[in-house]
């Protein structure tokens, strides 16, 4: 005798298959009322599926970006020490650039509705401290003084989520988040690393 077919969707174990069921459920019951039992069954998984994709259910929001942040923090990182503004800038719009809709600007999208407005700012707090850092970093390798450094990268960091958080926000049919990026950067004009 076989047994019946599982609720839900088709077996799978794919990154997207598990996001878009967590979106799905942080929509219709909230962030906090949702857990990762709850969106591996409505994946279809198992919970181990979901941890070889996620470390955990705020993972299923920020991977993308965290991934995207990583290699531009590698480029920073290997910049050499005469390293300019224009060098710095371009390995940030790497973060952005060909950004496509995914859990995270679903969620800022809809963070009332999903009741994750406190979990954005927290989470969004570490990922700013993280760039912010290795742009400082960057900066001082190049002999801008310490203050100045972490201005410098505290401003470059949050050009480049508050690009990506107006452009979630005004959804389908606004500007790319480059251009958003761009008009940020342009913000940062008294600092030395404008020109």
């Amino acid at each position: 005798m076989t047994s019946p077919p599982r609720a839900g969707r088709p077996r799978a174990s794919s990154r997207a298959t598990l996001a878009e069921a967590a979106c799905e459920l942080f929509l219709e019951q909230g962030y906090e009322n949702t857990s990762v039992a709850e969106i591996t069954q409505r994946a279809g998984v198992s919970r181990s599926s979901f941890f070889n994709y996620f470390s955990s259910k705020s993972d299923v929001l920020w991977s993308g970006l965290d991934a995207r942040i990583s290699r531009a923090v590698e480029s920073l990182e290997g910049m050499a020490s005469d390293v300019g503004g224009r060098a710095v800038r371009t390995a940030l719009e790497g973060i952005v650039h060909g950004f496509a809709p995914d859990p995270l600007a679903l969620a800022l999208r809809n963070a009332a509705a999903m009741g994750l407005e406190d979990e954005l700012v927290r989470d969004r707090g570490v990922r700013h401290a993280r760039l912010s850092a290795a742009i400082a970093d960057a900066a001082r390798r190049s002999g801008i003084g310490e203050i100045t450094a972490d201005i410098l990268g505290a401003a470059y960091a949050a050009a480049v989520l508050s690009a990506l958080r107006v452009w979630a926000e005004r959804g389908a049919g606004s500007s790319a988040p480059e251009v958003l990026l761009r008009e940020a950067f342009a913000g940062v004009h008294d600092l030395p690393w404008a020109k």
